[in-house]
């Protein structure tokens, strides 16, 4: 009989490695920027999103140029540049149909842009192009109706091809100005390649109420810019987020209340007006971080404390988990 070998003592358990690190969850709400109210280039741009802690940027010009002029290997620097600091593109805000073109002009233009546009969003990771809807140039109301309609279903149907989504702003042109033409205007071209971007701050100057719009409009909503102001019309003054008379807090709660999800994009004009022909130059006047910070405030203060489901995460708001345990 052979003698059994000695058993060895089992070997010591590992040392708890402790819970694995935690991620900060995405934002549901992502906070940005159109870059050149911050500065007329690049880095300042992007400096000015680091200090407010965010990582997305919405794009209209580097350098004093429009994003459809910069040649295609710029496009690939400023791609490059983004991916390396971690920062999302989350939209071009483009001069289609915009304050700068009216109805009567060449459309052609604005066939060319979106084209430029289309390969240029493909390198830079987005699907979204921000338009208006044309201001008009002495036609009768409905034929500025028709044709800014039949531009928009032909520029939203070339979108569409190439897998973009156009965001009509409440800003110059047919629809801007109203919550009925803006619905009139999607029930009209009928595509899911057209959204709405809602500015909260353009009652102001364009002589309504923003939050009253954004009531009727917000379930077709897909982006917001962030401003506010006081005065009216050619009196309009530009202030911080929340210092204003834009009803910018009320229109805020409401979206989250709805549960809404995507971006808010600063564009606080407050040096930057490029209907105006004023630019930002990368210093602390241009007032986008401060304005950034005032946002920053008014969410903590007037709009966590009061909605249900929200709370701050890294680089914007999330969407609040309820945790219950077993009993």
């Amino acid at each position: 009989m052979t003698a059994a070998a000695p058993r060895t003592a089992d070997p010591a358990p590992e040392p708890p490695l402790g819970d694995p690190p935690r991620r900060s969850p995405a934002p549901t709400i992502g906070f940005g920027g159109i870059g050149d109210e911050a500065a007329p280039n690049l880095p300042g741009q992007l400096d000015a999103l680091d200090e407010l802690g965010w990582r997305e940027l919405e794009l209209r010009t580097v350098d004093g140029r429009w994003i459809a002029d910069l040649p295609l290997d710029r496009i690939g620097r400023i791609a490059e540049t983004l991916a390396a600091r971690g920062i999302r593109a989350t939209g071009l805000a483009s001069r289609i149909g915009n304050w700068s073109r009216r109805i009567t002009d060449d459309f052609d233009q604005d066939l060319a842009e979106l084209a430029a546009l289309t390969t240029r969003a493909a390198v830079l990771g987005t699907d979204r192009i921000r338009v208006m809807s044309y201001p008009n140039a002495g036609l009768s109301e409905p034929d500025w109706r028709r044709r800014a309609l039949d531009r928009l279903t032909r520029l939203t149907d070339l979108a569409g091809q190439h897998g973009l989504t156009l965001l009509h702003e409440n800003c110059s042109g047919w629809a801007g100005a109203s919550a009925e033409r803006q619905l009139d205007l999607l029930v009209t071209v009928d595509s899911p390649a057209l959204r709405l971007l809602f500015d909260a701050g353009n009652g102001v100057p364009h002589g309504y109420d923003g939050f009253l719009m954004l009531r009727q409009i917000a379930d077709h909503v897909a982006h917001v810019h962030i401003k506010d102001a006081v005065g009216g019309g050619e009196d309009t003054a530009y202030v911080l987020p929340g210092d204003g008379t834009a009803r910018l807090t009320e229109s805020l709660r409401h979206l989250l209340d709805r549960g809404w999800s995507g971006g808010w994009s600063l564009e606080p004009h407050l040096a930057t007006r490029p209907h105006q022909g004023l630019a930002a130059d990368g210093t602390a006047v241009s007032g986008f971080v401060a304005a950034g910070r005032a946002l920053s405030t008014l969410v903590e203060r007037e709009l966590l404390p009061s909605t249900v489901g929200w709370r701050a995460v890294p680089g914007g708001l999330g969407r609040a988990t309820a945790v219950t345990r077993e009993q």
